[in-house]
């Protein structure tokens, strides 16, 4: 007979478990840098720098993109540089509050956001001011540089004068005619009127003989202007055509002991 088993040993087939051998323990160990050839450590070297230069372009993209919003955040949307003074110049007839009022921009608005050429339009709407300018002065200032009207004229209205510049526009009234502005007597002083645009052209044909004997300029029609010099003495003008010839002649005749000279037509001169 042959040996059975040794006791207290199960085999495979019996139903047992299998044996086991000993366990394998598995650790990463990083390799040493000399441990990768020179020629791979300059290649993945190489690798590195092509990935930065390309990445170094969006990145400073990014950033200036970043900075820019941040600035027209600043700029635009906060009050850090907001309209904190109207500084007016220029300005005589017209007071700096009047010409701050018309500027209409309320303290704190963003600089930036400020529309310049509207704000001059309303200071332009004064009647004494002919043009404006608006500008900004960072970081919180309106620079508002005014350009007055200049009287050519007083225009008698009632007891008080309202004064015109060249292009007609009633601008300005006072109680007393200046001294050194001549008088125009139409109906209805303004830039759009032809009474007074018509005297307005004789002012300017005048020669300084005429201006200097000049008491005023009537306008009664667009063909019934007349002056008045001192002596009481009359020029019939008739309408304002020809006004350089009219004062050529009618300078000439200052001498002749007369009170009207007609030089409507002055071509054919009369007076007495």
């Amino acid at each position: 007979m042959s040996p059975g088993p040794a006791r207290g040993r199960t085999s495979a087939a019996e139903g047992g478990a299998p044996r086991r051998g000993p366990v394998r323990r598995w650790q990463l160990v990083r390799a040493g840098s000399d441990a990768v050839p020179p020629s791979t450590r300059r290649f993945m070297a190489r690798a590195r720098q092509r990935r930065m230069r390309a990445a170094l372009p969006w990145a400073v993209v990014a950033g200036v993109l970043a900075v820019a919003g941040l600035i027209a955040w600043t700029v635009l949307g906060t009050g850090l540089f907001g309209v904190r003074e109207v500084r007016v110049e220029g300005a005589g007839l017209v007071t700096p509050v009047q010409v701050r009022d018309a500027v209409g921009v309320a303290d704190g608005v963003p600089l930036a956001r400020v529309d310049l050429a509207a704000a001059a339009r309303r200071v332009g709407e004064l009647a004494p001011v002919e043009r404006a300018t608006v500008s900004r002065d960072w970081p919180g200032a309106l620079v508002v540089r005014v350009t007055e009207r200049t009287p050519v004229a007083a225009v008698p209205q009632g007891e008080a004068f309202t004064l015109i510049d060249r292009s007609g526009v009633a601008f300005r009234t006072v109680a007393r005619r200046p001294a050194e502005l001549p008088l125009v007597k139409v109906a209805r002083p303004a830039g759009d009127d032809p009474d007074t645009r018509a005297a307005l052209e004789v002012l300017v044909a005048l020669t300084p003989q005429l201006r200097a004997e000049l008491v005023d300029v009537t306008v009664q029609g667009l063909a019934r202007i007349s002056l008045r010099l001192r002596g009481d003495r009359t020029v019939v003008w008739g309408d304002a055509t020809r006004g350089t010839d009219k004062a050529r002649v009618a300078t000439a005749l200052l001498g002749e002991e007369t009170d009207r000279i007609d030089v409507s037509a002055p071509d054919v001169v009369t007076f007495r």
